[in-house]
């Protein structure tokens, strides 16, 4: 076995907020460790992490990016991690497969909120987590306060790993908090001891303590010395943070700037030291049923601009080998990713992250074995929210638009698509416009599939809202030989709403015979799929009462017209009107945000049902409402804006409602129908 493969690992997610500085700190942990030669740059798009094109336009991570370097005989596998919400899947997903995460943010007080849907995704799972105060050279706020704001959205509690030095707004150095040595950063190489700062003496005794009683709160020993005075050994506090850091009850904080390489050493070590090895997580996730056999689960599905199928997994026990059989598919290579680039291995070991290619039929998040695999628990798919009708710009790529879509949902499951059957539109339904914007580049670039899009229509029905007897249907025609006759007499009648479509018939001495009435039941349906307003009809009751019948003439397909006749004299006397539907809406927000969320809701015609605080989630509401979908196409948009990003909701379709009357003219107009609603 090559020293390659005797190598250490660790497996760690680089999470946080939109321009925190995630990709900017991926590029200075593979500088300090050797992995590069040479920093790259978001702004010049010449990156490690966010390599694909879709990334390198918008200068913004769309999808996760994997990197692999080597420090201290461990090889780390760092998964660089969108930070827009509406990429939030692909966080989730990889973190499935991680052993730590390092939460990146800034020292921005106001900003510190958006982290707190992440810290409860990591908490809910146990997935230990080190955040890393990036941007300190931008400061503009204490230490202190930054870390009181981080604690306040974080059910664990936070301990200060490091005191940082501060000249002015400019970082020069740090104390570490375990030791109490003080460093200077210098540029371009590692930190070197200095004399402790005495006018930060105070502060960082302060921060000391509490990281003290913290860690203290889950080891007896460290209480009782605390409590006696007794200054514990750097080596027990050491093994406290590795424990209560591995358990997920701590979570050590480190300050830095990642453009400069300050703080990124510091960090490399503590993963060394105190992150979790990959054997520890694989028992959790595992549940301690260790064996030989190969099990690995799938974190993301790439397609490659060749059309190769690349997916990305954690290999949780076993070895994986060239040609493996997996869930019955033979793999194709083995690769080491480094952003775009791949480096084929023979054989890889527990705990490696790795790309498989070909394992055609298998999707991300499944669990994948030589044998018949228990599936591992696997991140929540989150709802779509946002949606955008999609046409293929020729008309002969409709053909190709079904696979295309399929490979799309693949590589982002959380993406979903439709055929609306009253709209008759093929809808891409997303977590928001960028995110729709970032599919429909995929499609144009890997499968030339360019889309016009427009906002989808709204499905609206129509019902009436009074009943009409007796009304008359003949249909009559001769065209030599046989003729068609048909001759119906119908009362039409609202039904309440949600009833649907009621048809029967009180025929008495034969007058319509029975083998005609079905053709009369179809033509009545074949007319409310298009009704007088535009739309189709609902929640109407039609009854056949009378008619006559020739003995050769008639026909069921002279009935049915006949049939189709008569509604078309009824309907429009039964005062048809305007049906949209109706949502119901589960907001979430934190409690700062709840009256602007009911303002925004109210504003967009919405019907506020109640409003609590959320279970689990202190200093977060739910509100519950009913919002009209034709209000619904940017409510995600303004929900993020007045909610710093992490307001979000669950809908659900709940039923029909008449609409305005001075909307439905608009409707009705802009739908080419001048009628006002009434009939008349």
């Amino acid at each position: 076995m090559s020293e390659k493969v005797r190598l250490g690992s660790r497996n760690v997610a680089i999470v946080g907020p939109y321009l925190s500085g995630k990709t900017t700190l991926l590029e200075s942990l593979l500088f300090v460790t050797g992995a590069i030669s040479r920093k790259g740059s978001v702004k010049d798009s010449n990156t490690v992490g966010d390599s694909a094109s879709e990334s390198r336009d918008r200068h913004m991570s769309v999808e996760i990016s994997t990197a692999c370097a080597e420090y201290n005989d461990i090889r780390f596998t760092f998964i660089d991690c969108p930070g827009s919400v509406e990429f939030t899947q692909e966080t989730y997903n990889a973190l499935m497969g991680v052993d730590a995460a390092i939460v990146v943010c800034e020292p921005i007080r106001e900003r510190v909120l958006t982290l707190a849907p992440l810290f409860k995704f990591l908490d809910d799972w146990e997935i230990p987590h080190l955040v890393f105060v990036n941007k300190m050279d931008r400061a503009n706020i204490h230490v202190l306060e930054t870390l009181h704001a981080l604690k306040a959205v974080s059910s664990r509690p936070l301990v200060a790993h490091q005191y940082p030095i501060m000249a002015g707004e400019q970082l020069t150095g740090f104390i570490d908090m375990v030791s109490e040595q003080a460093y200077q950063y210098h540029p371009g190489a590692p930190a070197d001891p200095i004399p402790f700062p005495e006018h930060l003496k105070q502060e960082e005794h302060t921060a000391r303590a509490e990281m003290l009683e913290a860690l203290a709160n889950f080891d007896d020993h460290l209480l009782e010395e605390l409590l006696e005075d007794i200054e514990p050994p750097q080596e027990e506090i050491l093994k406290d943070l590795k424990m209560e850091l591995g358990a997920d009850l701590v979570v050590p904080v480190f300050f830095g700037v990642a453009e400069q390489d300050y703080g990124v050493r510091p960090l490399l070590e503590a993963l060394l030291r105190e992150a979790p090895e990959p054997e520890t997580t694989a028992a959790r996730r595992l549940k301690g049923k260790a064996s030989n056999t190969p099990i690995a689960q799938v974190l993301k599905t790439y397609y490659t601009p060749q059309g190769g199928k690349l997916s990305l997994v954690r290999i949780w026990q076993g070895k994986l080998t060239d040609g493996i059989v997996l869930n019955g598919v033979r793999a194709g290579g083995i690769y080491r990713l480094m952003g775009q680039q791949q480096q084929s291995v023979n054989e890889v070991g527990p705990g490696e992250i790795v790309a498989l290619s070909r394992l055609e039929g298998i999707k991300t998040g499944d669990t994948i074995s030589t044998e018949q695999p228990t599936q591992l628990p696997k991140a929540q798919q989150l709802e779509p929210v946002y949606a955008l009708a999609i046409t293929p710009e020729k008309r002969n790529d409709e053909v190709k638009l079904s696979s295309a879509i399929s490979k799309l949902l693949e590589e982002d499951p959380s993406l979903a698509w439709e055929q609306h059957g009253d709209t008759h539109e093929v809808i891409l339904w997303g977590q928001g416009e960028i995110h729709l914007q970032v599919a429909l580049d995929r499609l144009r670039r890997k499968y030339n599939l360019p889309m016009s899009t427009h906002l989808p229509q709204v499905p609206y029905k129509e019902t009436i809202r009074k009943p009409v007897t007796s009304v008359h249907g003949r249909y009559k025609h001769q065209s030599g030989g046989h003729g068609q006759f048909g001759d119906v007499f119908l009362d039409i009648k609202p039904l309440p709403r949600g009833e649907g479509f009621n048809f029967k018939e009180s025929i008495v001495g034969g007058v319509v015979p029975r083998q005609y009435i079905p053709g009369v039941e179809m033509g009545v349906r074949e007319f409310l799929v298009h009704g007088p307003l535009g739309f189709p009809v609902v929640d109407v009751a039609v009854t056949l009462t009378n008619g006559s019948y020739h003995t050769v003439d008639s026909s069921e397909q002279a009935f049915k017209q006949a049939a189709r006749l008569a509604m078309q004299t009824g309907i429009p006397q039964a005062q048809p009107t305007l049906l949209e539907p109706i949502l119901r809406v589960e907001v979430t927000t934190p409690s700062e945000f709840t009256s602007k969320v009911l303002q925004l809701l109210s504003g967009r015609r919405g019907q506020i049902l109640g409003y609590e605080g959320r279970q689990d989630w202190q200093g977060w509401d739910n509100i519950s409402a009913y919002l009209p979908q034709a209000e619904m196409q940017n409510f995600i948009v303004e929900l993020r804006s007045l909610t710093l990003g992490v307001g979000y909701f669950h809908w659900a379709y709940d039923h029909l409602q008449e609409v305005p009357e001075k909307l439905a003219e608009r409707v009705l107009a802009s739908n080419g129908n001048g009628s006002n609603g009434n009939g008349k």
